[in-house]
């Protein structure tokens, strides 16, 4: 038996000499550790054999055992080095070549103006608002002082869903759902409130390189016992300086607006010639950048507050309007075509 594990081993030895590959290691593991492999056989065949031959030849079938173990290991290491070393050969990277140019994605012109709006009123008290864009006429037209019939309903140029519902014309609309909001939460106490609403309006218009029948607005209000004209002045002048530069003045010319009384468009010294004439400004030195006004008295009591005690200031900016003066973008259409050459020129803004 002693004689039979030695040619095992030599046997096993042999055929080891010959495997090329792990598939063959394989084949050659089962065949000499497998259950029914020569070694197995052999013990099997010790229950009859007496106490000192189980003794010897277990001895020896267990080294023999652990002697193919520690082989069949070192030859699949010898395999794994080898597979390694051909992988390691074939993925070599040239550290020389360019790398690949990954595009990284950048925040829309004007979402980049409705951030820095938001911050300047923000950082002032003011409450940043969404809302509906899909209005009833009542809060689009009827509580802001342009009751059914109104002739400056036609400066609106409206979509109308139906004979009480509309495309809102403006983020006005917010200012009447805010201000009756105010009407049914006072109880004989009264409370200011700031706030200022953003998103798309619509209108009946031609589209070409300065006007769209959608675009985005942003309206503020607030109210409170004590607002004057000279807070809306003070919050034209300090919104002007932060989004454009320290330098600037504003100009205020009287206009009509049905919302708000007295009512002023309000002009922004060039920031590109100071002031000096160019092509921006159209050599007027002057820049119009929005309109506002105290808030009609009418309006006020239409939402159910009572002008006695309560006053208020208003103001509307068009996102476009300042994007294109901000960025130098003369056709209004480019913020809405997805070229990408054009966004990409954003990318960096603010850093």
């Amino acid at each position: 038996m002693i004689a039979k594990i030695t040619l095992i081993l030599k046997d096993f030895n042999d055929q080891l000499n010959k495997v090329n590959n792990v598939e063959q290691l394989e084949e050659i593991k089962q065949q000499f550790t497998g259950k029914s492999s020569p070694l197995n056989e052999i013990l099997k065949m010790m229950k009859d054999a007496d106490a000192t031959t189980k003794q010897e030849l277990g001895k020896a079938a267990n080294e023999a055992r652990a002697k193919i173990a520690n082989k069949l290991n070192l030859k699949l290491d010898v395999f794994n080095r080898e597979i390694l070393n051909r992988k390691l050969l074939n993925d070599k990277i040239d550290v020389s070549k360019p790398g690949t140019d990954f595009s990284f994605g950048t925040k829309h012109p004007l979402n980049l103006v409705i951030e820095e709006i938001s911050d300047i009123f923000t950082e002032i008290g003011y409450e940043m608002i969404n809302g509906t864009e899909v209005e009833l006429d009542l809060y689009n037209f009827q509580n802001l002082n342009l009751p059914l019939g109104h002739p400056a309903r036609d400066m609106q140029d409206t979509f109308y869903i139906n004979e009480e519902t509309v495309m809102r014309t403006h983020c006005t609309n917010m200012t009447s759902r805010m201000l009756s909001k105010l009407a049914q939460e006072q109880s004989g106490e009264t409370k200011n409130l700031a706030a200022i609403s953003y998103g798309n309006v619509y209108r009946r218009d031609d589209d070409d390189a300065t006007h769209s029948h959608q675009f985005m607005q942003i309206d503020g209000f607030a109210v409170g016992p004590k607002i004057s004209f000279a807070n809306l002045k003070w919050v034209l002048k300090y919104m002007c300086k932060r989004l454009f530069n320290d330098s600037v003045n504003i100009r205020l010319r009287p206009s009509y607006f049905p919302f708000t009384e007295p009512s002023v468009e309000v002009d922004v010294s060039c920031f590109k010639c100071n002031g000096a004439g160019c092509a921006l400004c159209k050599q007027s030195g002057w820049i119009e950048i929005l309109g506002s006004g105290m808030i009609n008295q009418q309006v006020l009591e239409l939402n159910g507050l009572d002008p006695e005690k309560i006053t208020g200031l208003a103001f509307g900016i068009g996102i476009e309007r300042i994007a294109m003066l901000k960025f130098g973008v003369t056709n209004i259409r480019a913020f809405y075509e997805n070229n990408v050459k054009f966004l990409d020129q954003f990318k960096f803004y603010g850093e």
